[in-house]
């Protein structure tokens, strides 16, 4: 069954987005980036809401800007034709790779976990997560911890009101001091 995980930047306070709506402080260095696009080799397809889909449509044309290094350009090649799932209740089109769905969480898991294909169930994005993770379909969180603290903002583990054991299976120190954990839901 493919797994579905939860990754993403988090401040060591535990926020994706801090209290003024800004995350430049998540913006990898070369090492950090080049071990996310190697992780996102192993994506099969990424769930995202609306706001995510919506920070991500510079890498639909990425290849295009002149300025991009070597790193960023391969980042772009694996994006660009991953499948993409958006949940959204505004949107009446996206771009790309990506299909609209305006239905439940659940059930298109469920369905991508029926369906043959390779590659793990990204989601991204605290909201999509949190209803994920309230339903109990995240298999992994995958955090990569920066070495700051902002304050408030948008929590990388969603509010619950009940406890999730979580087994540890790799951590990784980056010259940035960006510490990574992975950690798989014991069920």
């Amino acid at each position: 069954m493919r797994t579905v995980t939860y990754s993403m930047n988090v401040s060591l306070d535990g926020y994706i987005v801090g209290p003024d709506g800004g995350f430049d402080w998540a913006a990898p260095d070369g090492e950090v980036f080049r071990f996310v696009t190697d992780q996102m080799r192993e994506v099969g397809v990424h769930l995202m809401g609306r706001r995510l889909y919506e920070t991500m449509l510079y890498w639909e044309t990425a290849d295009l800007d002149p300025s991009l290094d070597e790193s960023m350009l391969k980042w772009a090649a694996i994006w660009k034709p991953l499948p993409k799932v958006v949940f959204s209740t505004t949107l009446s089109a996206v771009r790309g790779s990506a299909r609209l769905v305006s239905g439940g969480l659940a059930e298109e898991i469920e369905r991508l976990r029926a369906e043959p294909g390779e590659g793990d169930i990204a989601i991204g994005g605290a909201t999509l997560a949190a209803e994920a993770a309230a339903s109990g379909l995240i298999d992994e969180y995958r955090a990569r911890v920066c070495p700051l603290l902002v304050g408030g903002g948008i929590p990388f583990f969603p509010r619950r009101e009940r406890r999730v054991d979580l087994e540890l299976l790799e951590t990784r120190t980056f010259s940035s001091k960006v510490v990574y954990l992975r950690y798989r839901v014991a069920r």
